[in-house]
């Protein structure tokens, strides 16, 4: 069964086809990064028409790259929300009318629970890895932490979603986002901070403890306020000198907190069976290595499917397709004033 899918939740244009839920055919992302990192993060007007300009094309270079039509796509799922409505629009408006044209199933899907599939994704040309059967993944944690969302779920199947625990503030992707502004390396900063830390020492320089280990909730404002403090304490000469042991002790500061949340949460999930994490941050090596560190295996996403992109959202569409999950029957309402009334924070 193949699944179209279009993701335009942010500043990310995508299409992808994947087949079965699992294995991606064909990923096309049309990338705004360069257009807004002059600016130090998302301007969401500029976000919307660039998804304009882009989506018409993307949609055919997956048809293309998958080398299928239209008339072998079984359903079309697309991002319903959270996101930039401007930016929703674009992709819904889309998804809409391609699956009204071709008589399609249409998936509304949530952005951020989309995250946890693209750690459950295989490339059409792995020929040793093989999608995990659903007896070996739950129940499970799943965690997505993104430049919006720092978020923890448990899971029973693939398309139950309990929230357990969730950023009182800040998400934790954002943090990185804005104390890499404060040390004017640009946006998105995550990548930025991470290749400066691996030449700092990450206990130069000492950080604030963020909410009890005793519980479950995160929270990222206070780091963020320590660091604005930190970092004006330099002058610009003493910035340059530090900025490696400030990055290193930052992001050891904000991924441990990472690390001890999940450890705290498995103590009270013991039948846990596998540790997702999703989402932007699950790119960071280093969170990578603190979890081992703290003995959490984990089920992690190709570096390509960390970031926002549009086979994760075929992946969770194709399982509440599924599930006979039912689209509900405002999203099939043409009108601007149904549209202007739709919850995108679903």
């Amino acid at each position: 069964m193949y699944i179209l899918g279009i993701e335009s939740s942010c500043d990310e244009t995508a299409c992808a086809i994947v087949k079965d839920g699992t294995t991606v055919i064909s990923s096309v992302v049309a990338s705004q990064i360069d257009i807004h990192s002059k600016y130090g993060g998302v301007i969401p007007e500029i976000a919307a028409r660039e998804h304009l300009k882009n989506i018409d094309t993307v949609v055919n270079l997956a048809l293309d790259q998958a080398k299928l039509s239209l008339d072998d796509i079984d359903a079309v799922a697309v991002t319903q929300g959270p996101g930039l409505i401007g930016a929703l629009l674009v992709g819904i408006s889309y998804a809409k009318a391609l699956a009204v044209s071709r008589s399609l199933p249409l998936i509304p899907v949530n952005h951020v629970q989309a995250h946890v599939h693209a750690s459950l994704l295989v490339d059409d040309d792995d020929k040793l890895q093989k999608p995990q059967e659903e007896s070996e993944l739950f129940p499970a944690l799943a965690f997505v932490v993104s430049g919006g969302h720092t978020n923890l779920y448990r899971m029973n199947n693939y398309t139950s979603y309990e929230l357990i625990a969730h950023s009182i503030d800040d998400a934790c992707g954002e943090c990185f986002d804005k104390v890499a502004k404060l040390l004017g390396l640009g946006y998105p900063g995550g990548k930025l901070i991470e290749e400066l830390a691996q030449k700092g020492d990450p206990h130069r320089f000492s950080m604030p403890t963020v909410m009890s280990t005793k519980t479950m909730m995160f929270s990222y404002s206070g780091l963020k306020t320590h660091m604005v403090h930190l970092i004006s304490s330099f002058n610009e000469e003493e910035l340059k000198t530090n900025i490696c042991d400030i990055c290193a002790s930052f992001q050891q500061a904000a991924l441990n907190q990472l690390a001890k949340k999940i450890l705290y949460t498995k103590t009270i999930y013991k039948d846990t069976k596998q540790v997702i994490i999703a989402g932007g941050v699950s790119a960071n090596m280093k969170l990578k290595q603190i979890l081992l560190d703290h003995g959490i295996r984990y089920l992690a996403p190709k570096l390509k499917y960390c970031g926002d992109n549009a086979a994760m959202i075929a992946g969770f569409g194709y399982r509440l397709f599924q599930e006979n999950i039912k689209t509900p029957e405002c999203f099939y309402d043409y009108s601007w004033d149904a549209f202007s009334r739709y919850d995108f924070s679903k």
